[in-house]
């Protein structure tokens, strides 16, 4: 029976919303793969830095850049023994500086992603999935890389008809 994993990045604390910057205690990537979780079968699994972005937006996405430009791969807390048990694997994250966060690529280049399909959701205030599907491509070699989902962060909390038709159209509902 195929299986599938919802592996997300998500980042909480002071974030971006339409030109505003406000706190929150569950990142908006986290907010709509909770959504997904309730829709579909999965298992889930929350890509954490060992040593996490500051707090404060702006300091972040100065760190984001220069982790970005330097191709530094964040150590994480944790990360599954195995994805070989999954078909397909849901990967959501925020748009960092026009890509995948590099907590994500650390967790991608871990595994061997041969024959297996990947779902990109990309959580975001305006600048869509950017370059992320291509550098998906690059990172997971062998994958097949479906067409991703972009969804305004403001708006995560009511993403659930957005969700419904996107993992309907891959077979996932």
């Amino acid at each position: 029976m195929a299986k599938t994993l919802i592996a997300f990045f998500s980042r909480a604390d002071e974030n971006y919303f339409g030109g505003a910057m406000r706190y929150v205690k569950v990142g908006n990537t986290e907010i709509v793969c909770d959504i997904m979780k309730d829709m579909i079968p999965a298992d889930s699994f929350k890509i954490e830095m060992k040593n996490p972005y500051s707090p404060v937006y702006m300091t972040c996405i100065d760190q984001a850049r220069k982790d970005l430009r330097e191709k530094v791969h964040p150590e994480l807390v944790s990360i599954p023994e195995s994805i070989d048990d999954y078909d397909t694997v849901v990967l959501a994250y925020p748009n960092y500086w026009g890509t995948v966060p590099m907590a994500v690529v650390t967790f991608l280049e871990h595994f061997n992603f041969t024959g297996k399909t990947i779902l990109p959701l990309c959580t975001n205030e305006g600048s869509g999935m950017g370059g992320s599907e291509r550098d998906i491509r690059k990172y997971a070699p062998g994958a097949e890389i479906k067409k991703g989902l972009s969804i305004t962060g403001s708006e995560a909390a009511n993403s659930r008809s957005s969700l419904r038709r996107w993992l309907s159209a891959n077979g996932l509902m």
